[in-house]
């Protein structure tokens, strides 16, 4: 049945998006084509901005005037995959059971699209003075990009807003920091031998063992400086190896290894400061150990995810905003990574506030309580009344 013109209620509209199958390996774009056709049948022309290969696509629509200024409604379509997990159910047929809605993305964060979705036809008759809009992005659960590309339009071919609420689920608390995360490979190439004349090789597992410490080492010195802002939980910035994988016997010098590690950073960390340290012992072990008996080997490190954090901005107009709309009285931090930096890193003031619990997120059986999925409605309705007010 078509959507034109129908009002729908949050839990429709979060029925007909579980109901696409959107984990990040996978297109978007039929969910795409579901919203727009939704929204066309209000009136509200939306933009399509596609990723480079042309299977996944951001949409971007604008309530009310054509302006900048305008409050962004941030939320990303992708989920994280559901393979190897317990569920009791379809993950992607929406089950309403004990005041809880089950599904796929329900709480992380197809809630949140939900709602201001469902809003909609509220926004259209409140009269805005202050335009909302809508930002539904991709690869939210592995980069973090599927923003930027719209990011870069606004001031251009889209209106510049002054405000972002990214929806991730907050309980409706007003988050206004997270910390970073970077993520790398490193290859460690040496150069294979009988393990008992090691001087005519290079051991890449050993070499790799000598930076797996280092990163030990500058964990530790994150841990001793700690956080000054005492916000935090873990209270520092965390180094993290992952995976490692290398060697083809005992008795032959390995030829590579390469190991997986990451930094999740504090917001006012520098964030040249630990790939700077690793590189420093990077050029050593280098020197030291792999050409010690030749010119056999030679490291290399790849950054894979950048995604950078949300320093508090207090007293921005996003701040101020959503503590007004949430009835809150002061600010958390969250312990994970959104998209919320992406755009303070162009300059918009951005909080992180939505419906339902992180804990929830990533879950079998994933969910979001009816309750929740109310006071997120009424934090739209406020919107409403505030930007019609402006």
């Amino acid at each position: 049945m078509s959507a034109h013109g129908r009002r729908l209620t949050h839990l429709e509209l979060l029925e007909r998006l579980v109901a696409f199958d959107t984990e990040s390996s996978k297109t978007n774009l039929p969910l795409v084509d579901m919203v727009c056709d939704y929204l066309a049948g209000w009136g509200v022309p939306t933009v399509r901005v596609p990723n480079a290969a042309g299977d996944k696509a951001a949409i971007f629509a604008t309530l009310g005037p054509r302006v900048d200024g305008g409050v962004v409604l941030s939320g990303h379509t992708d989920v994280v995959p559901v393979t190897g997990q317990a569920w009791t159910g379809d993950p992607f047929a929406l089950r309403v059971e004990d005041g809880r809605a089950i599904g796929r993305g329900a709480v992380d964060m197809k809630g949140f699209c939900a709602l201001a979705l469902a809003a909609v036809p509220d926004f259209l008759a409140a009269g805005l003075k202050r335009p909302i809009h809508i930002l539904l992005s991709y690869d939210e659960e592995t980069t973090c990009l599927g923003v930027a590309d719209t990011i870069a339009r606004f001031g251009a071919d889209l209106p510049r807003p002054g405000a972002v609420v990214v929806g991730e689920p907050t309980d409706m608390e007003v988050a206004d920091a997270h910390k970073s995360i970077v993520t790398y490979l490193t290859t460690v190439h040496g150069h294979e031998a009988h393990s008992a004349k090691p001087m005519l090789g290079a051991n890449a597992v050993m070499a790799a063992a000598d930076l797996v410490s280092e990163l030990n080492r500058i964990a530790d010195a994150m841990i001793a400086r700690g956080d000054a802002s005492g916000r935090f939980d873990p209270p520092a910035t965390t180094v993290h190896v992952g995976t490692i994988h290398g060697g083809t016997a005992r008795n032959i010098l390995p030829k590579v290894c390469t190991f997986h590690w990451e930094f999740r950073g504090l917001p006012d960390l520098d964030m040249a400061e630990i790939p700077a340290l690793f590189e420093a012992r990077v050029a050593a072990v280098t020197r030291d150990r792999l050409n010690r008996y030749g010119p056999f080997g030679r490291i290399e490190t790849l950054e894979e995810v950048a995604v950078p954090g949300l320093a508090p901005e207090p007293g921005s107009d996003a701040e101020r905003l959503a503590l007004r709309l949430a009835g809150r009285n002061h600010t958390i931090s969250v312990p994970y990574a959104t998209e919320a930096g992406r755009f303070q890193a162009a300059g918009i003031p951005t909080v992180v506030c939505g419906p339902g619990s992180i804990d929830q997120a990533h879950q079998p059986d994933e969910f979001i309580t009816l309750a929740a999925l109310q006071a997120g409605a009424a934090f739209m309705r406020r919107l409403a009344a505030d930007c019609a007010g402006s």
